[in-house]
């Protein structure tokens, strides 16, 4: 569970100008607040299903933007190989320079 809300946390940082306002309400309130169902559906005066059924929905979009874009697999790419270049910075005292550069690049 706390893997799908990282990745859905994560989608919604790279995509969440795609959604709605309601969405991104929603959103935020269910992932990022740690709103309950019942909680959002109070705020919003409506069903609790009606918040359910919007949140899945807008989960599937998401991820398909990230099917469509690969924002987030680019962005964890790109943060294995920084973890590597530290790695191998870290190892070198000349690469002292290299590494401080990486770290204000990270």
């Amino acid at each position: 569970m706390l893997e799908k809300t990282t990745r859905v946390n994560f989608l919604f940082d790279f995509y969440q100008s795609l959604l709605t306002p309601k969405q991104r309400n929603y959103m935020e309130m269910y992932y990022l607040e740690d709103y309950s169902l019942g909680e959002i559906s109070e705020s919003f005066d409506v069903s609790r299903q009606a918040v359910y059924d919007n949140i899945r929905r807008t989960e599937a979009m998401l991820e398909d933007y990230e099917t469509k874009l690969q924002l987030y697999k680019k962005f964890i790419a790109r943060q294995q190989i920084v973890d590597q270049l530290t790695t191998v910075l870290e190892d070198h005292e000349e690469a002292l320079d290299l590494l401080s550069i990486l770290k204000e690049l990270e």
